[in-house]
């Protein structure tokens, strides 16, 4: 027997949906108005289904689904590539958007794809056997970049990411090395770009830029530098 599962998945209008999964790659594979709006599009093995209802709120949708993948670096820069080319931008805010590609602390690399209709694709390749949380760091500044980004990309809490981000940065007794500074400017920038607060995602990004540090460590904070500037 073979099985698969197609998640359903809800929106406002499908037509919005329809642009923002054509300009990441996927096909339409059947697309209805009536009785009823309904939307499958595909991608590779990635099916999603759509229903359309005008009563639906998607500020307030919680839902989604997990896509595992073997090479997330690769979907990753195919999905940013489609969305500059259909809309000009990375889309960084709002219910169309595209969150960082990072390593996660339970053993994931994964990025997050918000659609128009409030759904979270979590696109994920796993990098450990364990995907259980890693124990919380004890230093001050890596216990910081720890929760802040699980509160920021995964418990989408932003409220509570900036409450430890903004603890970290604000500290007195204690500085972070140049890499953690790098760490929690972007993590802070970042939720200031989705909280729809720009001049101050800027001032954060040109802290960052202005350490001057570069490495293996910091390349994927750096190029979410660059894709959160190029939206400001």
């Amino acid at each position: 027997m073979t099985e698969k599962t197609i998640p359903r998945l809800m929106a406002q209008s499908i037509e919005s949906v329809a642009d923002f999964y054509t300009a990441l790659g996927f096909e339409i594979t059947f697309r209805q108005t009536a009785p009823y709006q309904f939307l499958s599009v595909k991608r590779g093995g990635i099916e999603l289904n759509f229903y359309g209802d005008k009563k639906f709120d998607p500020t307030s949708s919680e839902h989604g689904c997990l896509v595992d993948t073997d090479d997330v670096d690769y979907l990753y820069a195919a999905f940013t590539e489609g969305l500059r080319e259909a809309f000009g931008s990375l889309p960084a805010q709002g219910l169309a958007r595209v969150g960082a590609l990072k390593d996660m602390s339970y053993g994931v690399r994964q990025f997050l794809v918000t659609d128009p209709g409030g759904n979270t694709i979590q696109i994920a390749q796993p990098i450990s056997e364990d995907q259980r949380h890693r124990p919380l760091p004890t230093a001050t500044f890596d216990r910081a970049i720890h929760m802040g980004s699980l509160f920021a990309d995964s418990k989408q809490d932003l409220e509570l990411a900036v409450k430890v981000l903004d603890r970290a940065l604000h500290r007195t007794d204690e500085e972070p090395t140049a890499v953690q500074l790098v760490k929690l400017l972007v993590l802070r920038a970042d939720v200031a770009v989705r909280q729809g607060e720009p001049a101050l995602a800027q001032e954060l990004l040109t802290r960052a830029r202005a350490t001057g540090v570069s490495g293996p460590e910091l390349a994927d904070d750096l190029r979410r530098v660059a894709e959160l500037e190029a939206g400001l």
